[in-house]
């Protein structure tokens, strides 16, 4: 069963704007505060502060209205931008609670935590826990559990503080909230009160028939979402994934060696949850959350799934470098990604060094793989495949180094370059008529006089497939590669595009090269 957290932050904007200007005058004899926007060409108030609110002003109230009743207001243009990169950021730093977070409208999120409540002794400390250290950070914000998103988003709305709902009790724990707590449409969230229904409780004794047709589809909808009854698709910033575990420290800590020594801690711990379960995983993630709510994440990449924490640490400490810790880092979270099982394997007696799990080629080639991937980039490491296509520039595809081999196998009756160019490169040849490979040709400025050379090998254009010779280089004419040897040892891929007497210049290019 899911249990999720609502968080939300009243009056938002005017958080974030306070946060944004910390030189404001925020105490209670302040003069009253507001932020305007501008719709349909008249300018309204966006949102108000305690002050102005205690005033009689209010979100919507046209600007000039509001400045007649409070002549003494101050105001501020409204940036929703920076209310949404704000709220990003507090996504991304309630990650240290749950891997799956998402953003809840414009001013709460829902986090996932399922199973990761124990790492804080229970979801009750869990709750106090992040309230507690978004109120030092000026961010006041009411959250509240339960089994649903609904049933979270209406205790944390209109329940009592820090509310959870015990397990499968989400419909006697909001069935005393008004109905504004089912995240209604205006219009119905309007029509309900008019009709004496002012309570959750109160439409479940109606007849569902009878509230469809009168209110829409929409209010049988969310009440099924909020008991649980409907499903509820929340979009996570992160994937979401319960491979999740988190160190916390009694002090920060900040030098080098202490991150490192934590990172592999960290690391440890999941990797004793994979192992216990017979998993492994390709892709681990550990996050250093600072006391100001700087995260900085560390990713390791695995070529094949794994759990081996001091191999993993090995891959993360020399990332360390980007991690800022600022005045100290007090907690890191470590998740795993890409998780699949992964038998335990014999040790082999013959294996070098007193046994190992690993002795073939690709066991040796992994941790090898596994720092040229951390270091260059995935993207930069590959193995070249074939793919079936005798077109050049299709017949070979990269893949991940430890990818199973490819279906397709080398034509070892067609060499291919070691080095395919990713475009031909024009030449200037010399070659005798109709068919012979060239005497000599210049490349680059250079001449090369042909000493060997092999072929022609006809390649002409895919015939299904369709705009293929859309190009001056691309296979739309006949093709005739040769395989060529120059005076000084240099073996060449060339090919003439075109016939003699079809076409009315045949070009000569260069594909590749062979060493």
């Amino acid at each position: 069963m899911a249990r999720i957290l609502s968080v939300w932050c009243p009056n938002w904007p005017i958080t974030t704007w306070r946060r944004r200007n910390p030189g404001y005058d925020t105490s209670a004899e302040a003069a009253p505060f507001a932020l305007l926007a501008t719709e349909g060409g008249t300018r309204r108030l966006a949102a108000v502060d305690e002050t102005a609110r205690a005033l009689g002003l209010g979100a919507g109230q046209k600007a000039a209205d509001a400045m007649a009743l409070v002549p003494n207001l101050v105001t501020f243009d409204h940036d929703p931008v920076a209310d949404r990169i704000a709220l990003e950021a507090l996504c991304d730093w309630c990650v240290r609670f749950s891997p799956a977070v998402a953003i809840d409208g414009a001013d709460g999120l829902f986090l996932d935590i399922t199973g990761t409540d124990h790492l804080w002794g229970g979801e009750r400390d869990m709750l106090v826990d992040l309230v507690a250290r978004l109120a030092r950070w000026g961010v006041p914000a009411r959250a509240a559990i339960a089994d649903t998103a609904g049933a979270a988003w209406a205790l944390a709305r209109f329940g009592d503080d820090l509310a959870i709902a015990a397990p499968g009790e989400q419909r006697a724990a909001i069935e005393a909230l008004p109905v504004a707590a089912l995240r209604l449409e205006d219009a119905a969230e309007a029509q309900l009160p008019r009709l004496g229904l002012h309570r959750v409780g109160q439409l479940f004794a109606l007849p569902r028939a009878q509230l469809a047709k009168r209110f829409g589809l929409g209010l049988t909808l969310r009440l099924d979402q909020a008991l649980g009854m409907a499903a509820e698709a929340l979009s996570f910033r992160r994937p979401a994934t319960p491979w999740f575990d988190r160190l916390a420290f009694f002090e920060p800590i900040s030098a080098p060696e202490d991150l490192a020594r934590a990172a592999g801690d960290a690391l440890a711990l999941i990797c004793q949850r994979l192992e216990a379960e017979g998993r492994g995983a390709k892709r681990f993630e550990a996050v250093f959350h600072r006391l100001d709510g700087q995260a900085y994440p560390v990713r390791a990449n695995l070529a094949r799934i794994g759990r081996d924490a001091k191999r993993l640490t090995k891959l993360i400490i020399p990332k360390l470098d980007k991690v800022d810790p600022g005045f100290g880092v007090e907690v890191v979270t470590v998740h795993a990604a890409a998780v699949e099982p992964l038998a335990a394997a014999q040790d082999r007696l013959d294996a070098p060094n007193g046994g190992g799990v690993g002795t073939s080629l690709d066991e040796t080639l992994a941790p090898l793989i596994d720092r040229l991937v951390n270091r260059l980039g995935e993207a930069r490491v590959w193995r070249a495949d074939p793919y079936e296509s005798h077109v050049p520039e299709r017949s070979v595809v990269r893949n991940a180094p430890l990818d199973p081999p490819a279906a397709a196998k080398w034509d070892l009756d067609r060499p291919r370059p070691v080095r395919l160019f990713k475009r031909p490169e024009a030449i200037t040849a010399i070659a005798k008529l109709p068919d012979d490979p060239p005497m000599s040709f210049t490349w680059r400025g250079r001449a090369h006089r042909v000493r060997r050379a092999e072929g022609p090998e006809r390649i002409g254009q895919e015939w299904w497939r369709a705009g293929v010779g859309e190009t001056d280089t691309g296979p739309g004419k006949l093709r005739d590669y040769y395989r060529v040897e120059d005076d000084v040892g240099g073996r060449f891929w060339i090919f003439r595009q075109g016939l003699f007497g079809v076409d009315e210049a045949p070009k000569w290019w260069i594909h590749g090269l062979f060493g």
